[in-house]
């Protein structure tokens, strides 16, 4: 049993007490659905319901080649590939990044996971009047070294700015535009040696039974990192953020082949990315517990303060399916990176069980829901 201290009890009933208020007014908000919440934005399925009844509702209706209807990681539209989002996280610095290297990495990673390589982003930044034109340029300081690092440029935006209050400091909306990665097909054409795959692109919807379920690394950190360094909890100094451009890595996981889809565990975690192919899909997915990598730092915060790690975002890893015959050699290549030393096989796609089933560490299954939402709000 851990021991703890008196500060550990502190913080966990301080967290506890917010935590449960918080989850409590989330709940009968969001069963009402007559305003919106933080749980409308955490990547759950509060979220997914919000964007099914009214954007889907009004906006979809495209015949783009993987439309807003797919709910995947970017749109296609005549083999471009298009993603937006918009960036909050609290604090705006924090151990291992800052809100710059967030808004540059997330666009690139999503556009990645689809097969293709970002060729160019824009970014939109809102700000209240008062906030310091020194950390403006911390930030899009970051901004160029991480677009630097992923090897893509800036090339259009907007500013605006409004009253002081009328918005928590700065958000920043970046949006990307990609082409069909030059060794997707070199992938598929693996993919299909071992089974039959129609799919064009890196889709939700990809998944076979026994397909094997890979992990680039250590899951958790940036959610704790951002939490810790929000609330002074003080984990910081053993956990930092992952978040990093993936695009080159996910190039030299495509020239292996046989990967069938990919994609960046941010908010809701490894439990959403999991439950959103399972569903998509139409197959289960069984995880081993024991299997899954994670920092025992995260291990740590999470047992303290009554999260569950799985349902934490990530913004610099990565979740691939692959066909059983090429989970090893995805593996080796993995490993042999520095984002992927960590990587794990950690389970497999089934025709034997619906939803996401997680085997324990002591040999007991559980399901694993989808999240209502991320346990950490604006971590990204």
């Amino acid at each position: 049993m851990r021991e703890t201290s008196p500060l550990s009890d502190l913080i966990v009933f301080k967290f506890a007490l917010n935590l449960g208020s918080r989850l409590e007014s989330r709940r009968l908000e969001v069963e009402s659905l007559s305003v919106i919440t933080m749980a409308h934005g955490a990547g759950g399925t509060a979220m997914q319901d919000l964007i099914k009844q009214y954007i889907v509702r009004y906006l979809g209706g495209s015949r783009a080649e993987v439309p807003l209807e797919a709910l995947d990681d970017s749109a296609v539209i005549n083999d471009i590939v298009l993603k937006s989002d918009s960036h909050t996280v609290k604090p705006l610095f924090y151990p291992g990044g800052d809100i710059g290297r967030l808004a540059v990495s997330g666009t690139v990673n999503d556009i990645a996971v689809m097969g293709a390589e970002p060729l160019a982003l824009t970014s939109g930044f809102l700000m209240e009047e008062g906030f310091p034109i020194g950390d403006f340029d911390r930030i899009v300081k970051s901004m160029r070294d991480t677009c630097n690092e992923a090897g893509v440029y800036v090339i259009t935006g907007d500013t605006k700015v409004v009253e002081k209050g009328a918005l928590d400091k700065i958000m920043i909306n970046t949006s990307g535009i990609g082409l069909r990665s030059p060794v997707l097909n070199r992938n598929i054409r693996v993919v299909r040696r071992y089974r039959a795959f129609k799919a064009k692109w890196l889709v939700d919807s990809n998944l076979k039974p026994k397909d094997k379920i890979l992990v680039s690394g250590t899951v958790g950190d940036h959610g704790v990192a951002v939490l810790s360094c929000r609330e002074g909890y003080g984990f910081e100094s053993e956990v930092k953020s992952d978040v990093a451009p993936l695009n080159k890595l996910i190039g030299r996981l495509l020239k292996v082949g046989g990967i069938v889809k990919m994609k960046d565990p941010t908010r809701g975690g490894l439990a959403n990315t999991l439950n959103e192919w399972s569903d998509k899909s139409k197959v289960g997915i069984l995880v081993r517990e024991a299997k899954v990598p994670m920092r025992e730092g995260v291990r740590a915060a999470c047992e303290m303060l009554g999260i569950d790690p799985f349902e934490i975002g990530n913004e610099g890893k990565i979740v691939i399916a692959s066909v059983p015959e090429m989970a090893e050699e995805i593996l080796e290549e993995l490993a042999s990176t520095p984002e992927g030393k960590n990587a794990a096989i950690i389970g497999e796609a089934t025709s034997k069980l619906e939803g996401v089933v997680l085997e324990t560490a002591v040999g007991g299954k559980r399901i694993l829901p989808p999240p209502l939402g991320d346990p950490v709000p604006r971590i990204c």
